[in-house]
């Protein structure tokens, strides 16, 4: 059987940018989007053009920059949005129009004040119009995470008639369970009749810590896009990692599911992105956080010494990471205080290694970490 693709949407340009205080200015948005495009991402959605003047530029500037990626700009289902995403992707090799309205209840009385055959008839209208002048257009059902599923199947359907794409199936507000959010996507594959010329999207939320799985899920059950960010960042508490979704499909292959992304520039764009955006990784963060690949219990350290898939399903050399490390605290072993010695050119065995041991273990109780230096000064 041949492997499917799933196609990356990265929109840390966009979505990713929208938290506090990590705007970037033109030159910035350039340089992270010629990072996406050497990662692989398929598509880039570039920003808001009717937002701010800056955000036209932006797009502007990222369509004349990349190449490769389909470049994306975001509307609301607004006649004048479109109209402006249009001018600001004219120098575009390949453009997307993204264009879309909120479909849950909240959305349709609270939001809009409106009701479900209205906003049926302006979602259609703003993909028709948006056909005018894109080469592609992607339809985002805004909060269907908490629509009605036969209604969203209403929308979808008409959506694809009208010339979507692709439909956008949103958990604005990360509220499902990837068990609800698989079925949210197999029940759109299985009712909706031309569902196949569309492709799905997934754009999840973490709001409750959901986004990566809710993602997978989705893929899991038909959708063929998963609209991610670099280091997961984005609005409240972030969106889908892009570097989660790219080595999920890749550790799993029975799958058969695979993305273009060339994971060694993982760690590398992740880097770029966060001092770009002044906003530091996580320690723990999964696949580019500083501690993704470091051991410090002495069980592990041991484990890992012997045949590092004991504790990592990931090689650190497939995200551009040089190796695991091995942190030395008061929880590590004989072990582990020997590899390292060794590491700075100090072999050490039996009774020797046992006192250096002893002393280290006092060391790293008053010390916490203990580094090259330190060890040193224990050998002396």
């Amino acid at each position: 059987m041949d492997k499917e693709k799933v196609y990356i949407f990265d929109t840390t340009l966009r979505d990713g940018e929208q938290v506090p205080g990590c705007q970037l200015n033109t030159d910035e948005k350039v340089i992270v989007a010629q990072a996406l495009e050497s990662l692989g991402v398929d598509i880039i959605e570039a920003g808001f053009p009717i937002s701010s003047p800056g955000d036209f530029e932006a797009v502007e500037a990222v369509c004349k920059a990349v190449r490769e990626p389909v470049i994306c700009a975001l509307t609301r289902a607004v006649k004048k949005d479109i109209e402006v995403a249009a001018q600001s992707l004219r120098y575009a090799h390949r453009g997307r129009i993204h264009t879309g309205i909120g479909t849950s209840d909240y959305h349709i009385k609270y939001k809009f004040n409106s009701n479900p055959e209205e906003i049926i008839r302006r979602g259609v209208e703003a993909v028709k119009y948006a056909k005018n002048f894109a080469e592609q257009v992607e339809f985002y059902a805004e909060d269907a995470g908490r629509t009605d599923n036969e209604f969203l199947a209403r929308v979808v359907e008409a959506m694809i008639k009208a010339g979507a794409d692709v439909v956008n199936i949103p958990d604005t507000t990360g509220y499902c369970l990837p068990n609800e959010y698989g079925a949210k996507i197999a029940y759109l594959k299985n009712n909706v009749p031309n569902i196949d010329k569309a492709i799905i999207s997934t754009h999840c939320h973490n709001d409750l810590g959901m986004a990566t799985a809710n993602s997978v899920a989705g893929v899991m059950n038909g959708a063929r896009q998963v609209e991610v960010t670099m280091n997961g960042i984005g609005e409240r508490a972030g969106n889908t990692s892009l570097e989660e979704v790219a080595m999920i499909l890749k550790s799993h292959p029975y799958l058969d599911l695979y993305t273009k992304i060339q994971s060694i520039q993982l760690a590398k764009t992740s880097k770029l992105v966060s001092t770009m955006m002044r906003m530091p990784v996580q320690p723990n963060k999964a696949i580019v956080g500083r501690n993704a690949f470091a051991h410090s219990s002495g069980i592990h350290q041991d484990g890992v010494l012997k045949h590092r898939e004991n504790y990592e399903v990931i090689d650190p050399k497939d995200v551009g990471v040089d190796s695991s490390e091995i942190i030395l605290t008061a929880r590590s072993g004989r072990a582990a205080l020997r590899y390292r010695l060794e590491g700075i050119g100090h072999k050490v065995e039996g009774g020797a290694l046992d006192s250096i041991y002893e002393k280290f273990l006092k060391m790293a109780d008053e010390k916490k970490v203990i580094e090259d230096n330190d060890l040193h000064l224990l050998i002396a």
